[in-house]
């Protein structure tokens, strides 16, 4: 029982199709690890049980009149509380929102239940997911599993947190500047950022219009790279509402021949240099393909010293009225002190119509100057963060998130896989990225590394 429930989601669906568990156990199991670990980590923030089981028995009935509702058949998860659920609070972490029960699920969300997937609770997020720290005044903070003094980070610390901690075997995160990708670092899991369109953002707390549209991305959080390679299918594609995703043709990481790839990596991005333990995990993971015959250079793209500046000045570019108008939507009168001391930051003197331009010129400038790197390149390698988790309360320097920002702002997929341990045990990831639309090669080059790789201890709680 305990390996199947450490196994893959792929595994999981099997086992419930072939009789060999029920929904109705495999749910009960996960829910009895949730309110074993949750108390600690504080990672589910409202817990749908009842609800789950009466599914889970649905399920474990239309199986035996012959009926499988998709690949996700009586599988549980749980989903981040930015993303609409119709039968849960969804908070959005923002206190105006305290009791709100959306009129429709998420676009992703809907794919997964059309799928069969059963929701078992919410995750944690911070207010309208714009924070690296996962932590509101609905809720309060969410803790890394390894170091309970230690974020899991954000936004999706809470979907992060619960993976790892075995509470959950999948939930849906998304990513605007990193909000998958440094959670699953921290917190020792995997997950990936789509290319940008390439999942709908509809039912999300951010907007999926607007000039920081093109940067968010929700995508699949699981223990395994397979489990990503299993779950973005389904959420994968346009739904006629947002407008920004893309009906671009999804690739099959099985079709991927890894040996013929062209790798490139780097340590460094030129705006902060990490610590030597994320420097050792990204060389050992290089290591792994150069010993394997594979051609590896040390190069990064060109032009991505200048993400931070471009990020910077996107999110500055409104003096704050798009925050303003969540708050407003959301009838919230007390905004956390993140989000106030943003507002705080961004009413300053206002861009004129000159440098507006300029920003929306520099940023496509940027995207075409990184787009260059496939030229002579199929993958990149580097770190997600500049260290390992840090304490709560203290993720206000933003250059670190540079690694993984620079590529919203270039619309390239990446997956994390963890790569290595920090002192005190915690976990550090790797970044593997590639072209837009190309999610197929970054999944197959995660999946390869992560079994070179071998499985690392997880946390003691």
């Amino acid at each position: 029982m305990d390996e199947l429930l450490n196994g893959p989601v792929r595994k999981l669906a099997a086992a419930i199709v072939s009789g060999e568990i029920t929904s109705v156990q495999l749910v009960t199991a996960f829910l009895d690890r949730i309110q074993q670990v949750n108390p600690k980590l504080n990672a589910v923030v409202h817990l749908t049980a009842e609800a789950a089981l009466k599914h889970a028995r649905n399920a474990d009935a239309e199986l035996k009149n012959g009926r499988v509702k998709g690949p996700l058949h009586g599988v549980p998860m749980t989903i981040k509380d930015s993303l609409d659920t119709t039968d849960a609070i969804t908070t959005w972490g923002t206190k105006g929102r305290a009791d709100v029960r959306p009129g429709a699920d998420a676009t992703c969300v809907a794919r997964l239940r059309e799928a069969g997937a059963i929701l078992m609770g919410k995750t944690n997020t911070p207010e309208f997911t714009l924070s690296f720290e996962t932590d509101n005044l609905v809720y309060g903070r969410t803790n890394n599993p390894y170091d309970l003094d230690r974020t899991a980070g954000g936004s999706s610390g809470g979907a992060a947190a619960i993976i790892a901690a075995g509470g959950s075997p999948l939930d849906i995160g998304t990513d605007t500047a990193g909000s998958i990708r440094l959670p699953a670092h921290f917190c020792g899991v995997t997950g990936i950022k789509p290319s940008s369109g390439r999942v709908p953002c509809t039912g999300n707390a951010l907007p999926t219009s607007g000039l920081l549209a093109p940067l968010s991305q929700p995508g699949p959080m699981g223990r395994f790279v397979d489990d990503l390679i299993y779950t973005l299918p389904i959420i994968a594609g346009p739904d006629l509402i947002d407008q920004g995703a893309v009906a671009a043709s999804l690739q099959d990481p099985d079709d991927v021949d890894v040996s013929r790839l062209r790798f490139g990596y780097h340590t460094d991005n030129g705006i902060v240099t990490p610590t030597a333990e994320i420097t050792a995990a990204v060389n050992s993971a290089v290591k792994l393909l150069s010993d394997a015959g594979f051609k590896v250079d040390s190069v990064r793209p060109t032009g991505i010293e200048m993400s931070g500046l471009i990020l910077s000045r996107l999110f500055a570019a409104d003096g704050g009225l798009g925050v303003e108008a969540l708050l407003d939507d959301a009838r919230t009168s007390e905004p956390s002190a993140y989000v106030a001391n943003f507002l705080k930051l961004a009413d300053g003197p206002q861009m004129d119509n000159r440098e507006f331009a300029q920003l929306i010129v520099m940023w496509h400038n940027y995207r075409s100057s990184m787009l260059s790197y496939f030229e002579d390149y199929d993958v990149l390698i580097c770190p997600v963060n500049a260290s390992a988790a840090v304490l709560h309360g203290t993720t206000d320097d933003t250059s670190g998130y540079t690694y993984t920002s620079a590529y919203n702002l270039a619309g390239w997929p990446g997956v994390v896989i963890r790569a290595g341990t920090a002192v005190g045990n915690l976990p550090i990831g790797i970044q593997i990225l590639a072209e837009p639309w190309r999610e197929d090669i970054a999944l197959a080059v995660a999946r390869w590394l992560e079994e070179q790789l071998g499985v690392f201890p997880g946390p003691q709680l």
